[in-house]
């Protein structure tokens, strides 16, 4: 068995494996954009919420009132800066998911192009010994001409 045939077992294998790291890094992509939207719901939400404060407030409000307000505010504020540290650890995940797919891409590639280069040596030394043969066939009929 040539040995470009023998290397194909190889680079099936690291096409599995790209193929495994593209489909983690898809993965990791929806959770990145999952997390993204999330922190814009929650800041649509606190927007639309001061909003509503900023239109009931055209009245008399009590201190108690203003207060829960403000403190429903603050806890927005907080969930915000968590769902933020979410979306920077996806993002963290996707790069490292984005630079593990770049490598098993890399392999696959230089796989073929080591193949490439195998069968391409394996063709020359297919048509020297052609050429061998059909060079010893020419000198037979040669020879026997004589």
């Amino acid at each position: 068995m040539l040995r470009s045939q023998r290397l194909s077992v190889v680079l099936t294998l690291e096409e599995r494996k790209e193929k495994a790291a593209l489909e983690k890094m898809a993965e990791a992509q929806q959770h990145h954009e999952a997390q993204r939207q999330q922190i814009e719901n929650l800041e649509r939400y606190q927007q639309e919420y001061r909003e509503q404060i900023r239109s009931s407030q055209k009245g008399v409000v009590s201190v108690a009132r203003l207060q829960g307000w403000q403190a429903f505010i603050a806890q927005l504020d907080q969930v915000i800066v968590q769902q933020q540290k979410l979306l920077t650890q996806a993002e963290e995940r996707l790069q490292a998911c984005r630079e593990e797919w770049q490598r098993a891409w890399e392999r696959r590639r230089g796989m073929e192009k080591y193949i490439e280069t195998c069968r391409q040596h394996e063709q020359r030394e297919q048509d020297v010994r052609d050429q061998k043969q059909m060079d010893e066939a020419a000198g037979r009929i040669l020879a026997r001409r004589r």
